[in-house]
């Protein structure tokens, strides 16, 4: 068995979730120091890495960016490496995509660029939508702020080694949004002494999975989640709390849903005499493509004879790397997993081994244009 089919199967066994993953980035940096980049940042927005590889002449920086952290899911799947940790397993393919990065390391090991610089970047708290936050707010963030960023993900339901592109976007851009109201509690016998939130939320549950059709591009409200009160049948209750994910494909329509959303909460806890806190959490960039980069990654899938296929519309899934696609040109692709591989973050899902050597030439291909 490869190296890195070995590394992945050793970081599928100690998966770490988002803000945990201290063990696996040593595991890389094991990994890293035989092969002796040119600099090396440790500690990077949290537990994220850094490895440059410097080219023979000046020229441009391209940074390939992975991710660190597994999900906290159970794994039902039985692979001979099956996660070691309850609870928790790198059920999204993470694991193959550092070990796709970590052999990009060992080319660039043998043969430096012809010129500027390539970074490898191994990103924390990806599914938490904060990794890439933090190295952006990371002051050492300079020392690699690239020319151009590329990024990877595979893609369970299409054929294996397919590579999937889109110029503009390819992946939405979403928050996750709370809505939490304070009324008054009082006595069941007597709702009229307090003041509940029942009516809200209900106006509110009707009301908002509505509002998507106000906005010009694709966009989506989901409802994921509703508190009232607690399971006391002498009380009326005084609190509750509605959690939606927002999402759209483009960052402004996306900006006007959640200004829309949090009018729609003001109104109705005004009229229902409510406090209203509104929290954001996971908030991930829409994952916008340059367009001359399409042409770099197109022809790299050409040259090496891979089926290259332009997917229609954007995926409505979310993924941190968007926000570096503010930041610099930037293009994140899919690699076809296999049209009966399991979906992503399903508990028997597995990342294909025979993937890595795939995207470890498409990376390799990018470097040489």
């Amino acid at each position: 068995m490869n190296s890195l089919i070995q590394l992945r199967h050793t970081l599928h066994k100690h998966p770490e979730i988002a803000g945990e993953e201290s063990q696996t980035a040593q595991r890389i940096l094991d990994f890293f120091k035989p092969l002796n980049p040119d600099e090396t940042i440790e500690g990077l927005g949290g537990t994220g890495l850094a490895f440059i590889f410097k080219g023979k002449n000046p020229g441009k920086r391209l940074l390939f960016r992975c991710e660190l952290d597994a999900l906290p899911i159970e794994e039902k799947g039985n692979p001979s490496y099956q996660s070691t940790v309850s609870g928790k397993a790198h059920l999204c393919g993470h694991d193959g995509h550092m070990a796709i990065i970590c052999g990009l390391g060992e080319k660039l090991a043998q043969v430096r660029p012809e010129s500027g610089e390539v970074v490898l970047l191994f990103q924390p708290a990806e599914e938490t939508g904060e990794g890439a936050q933090a190295i952006l707010n990371d002051s050492r963030f300079e020392e690699v702020r690239p020319d151009y960023a590329f990024a990877l993900h595979n893609l369970p339901g299409f054929p294996l080694h397919q590579v999937v592109l889109r110029k503009g976007t390819f992946a939405a851009g979403s928050t996750g949004m709370r809505l939490h109201f304070t009324g008054k509690t009082s006595h069941s016998a007597h709702p009229d002494a307090g003041i509940n939130p029942a009516q809200a939320l209900a106006q509110l549950m009707h009301q908002l999975p509505q509002l998507p059709k106000e906005i010009p591009g694709f966009s989506l409200l989901t409802l994921i989640h509703a508190e009232l009160g607690s399971l006391a049948f002498g009380t009326s209750a005084g609190k509750g709390s509605l959690s939606m994910t927002l999402r759209a494909y483009d960052q402004k329509d996306l900006d006007l849903l959640i200004e829309k959303a949090q009018a729609l909460a003001k109104k109705i806890a005004s009229e229902e005499r409510l406090k209203l806190e509104v929290e954001f959490v996971e908030k991930f960039a829409v994952s916008h493509n340059d367009q001359e980069l399409y042409e770099v990654v197109k022809v790299a899938a050409e040259q090496l004879r891979l089926n290259a296929v332009e997917k229609a519309e954007p995926f409505n899934w979310s993924e941190d790397f968007g926000l570096f696609s503010q930041h610099c040109p930037s293009f994140l692709f899919g690699l076809g997993s296999g049209e009966n591989c399991p979906q992503l973050h399903e508990p028997t899902y597995d990342f294909p081994d025979e993937l890595i050597d795939t995207g470890v030439k498409v990376f390799e291909e990018i470097v040489k244009k």
